[in-house]
């Protein structure tokens, strides 16, 4: 799996079906084989980056 912001593939598993971008920093869930990205805030929190991508970037076809 590649990371759809910054195409790299160093990626970390962190909990059931989420993962970890460690050259980006963003967080990707994975739910019917599309990721759903977001940005880790100072605070704790998540925005959503989904807006910034197309369907066709967030579609994964691998299982894990």
């Amino acid at each position: 799996m590649r990371c759809p912001n910054c195409k790299g593939k160093d990626i970390g598993k962190i909990g059931s079906n989420q993962f970890y971008c460690w050259n980006c920093f963003i967080e990707l869930t994975l739910s019917n084989g599309r990721l759903s990205l977001h940005q880790v805030e100072a605070d704790g929190s998540l925005s959503s980056l989904d807006d910034l991508f197309a369907e066709e970037e967030r579609r994964v076809e691998t299982d894990f």
